[in-house]
């Protein structure tokens, strides 16, 4: 139980500091990027906004999986992992990395469309592959998630 609570402790520190740095990066670092980029590239001017809006959503998307993750955590102290509550949380963190999939997916595809080279398309299928085995992992784990608390529910009444 020790254990368990230190690592609670701790994984709550990271998600802190992870959150803050997504927060760094979404109001600065990947607005800035694209501004640097649009003034030494004035060519690719016109990829400045969509590009910023794309990192700003995949940056949201990653900060709504540490709320989740917060608040299952929350539910892990308190004993009620099997419940409801839990089963919402982790529809959020499923549906939030659909939604990344869906922006990395429609990325890959307009870097496909535009490479002249291998070496950009072979990123971005590598990134496109790890947000969909995250996903498919996620619901594997929400679909564990509702049978254990279908059991618990059971060995409640039971008890």
């Amino acid at each position: 139980m020790l254990t368990e609570r230190l690592a609670v402790a701790c994984l709550r520190v990271f998600l802190v500091l992870l959150f803050a740095l997504l927060v760094v990066f979404q109001t600065l670092s990947i607005p800035g990027q694209f501004e640097h980029m649009a003034r030494t590239n004035p060519e690719g001017a016109a990829q400045r906004w969509p590009l910023t809006i794309l990192g700003v959503l995949l940056v949201l998307c990653a900060q709504v999986v540490v709320v989740a993750t917060w608040k299952l955590l929350t539910l892990v102290s308190q004993d009620r992992i099997f419940t409801d509550a839990a089963l919402r949380w982790v529809d959020a963190i499923v549906w939030a990395i659909g939604a990344c999939w869906l922006l990395v997916s429609g990325f890959f595809t307009w870097v496909v469309l535009r490479a002249d080279d291998p070496g950009g398309p072979m990123l971005f299928l590598l990134v496109t592959l790890g947000v969909t085995v995250v996903g498919l992992l996620m619901v594997v784990m929400r679909a564990l998630l509702r049978k254990a608390t279908a059991l618990r529910t059971d060995l409640d009444s039971v008890i």
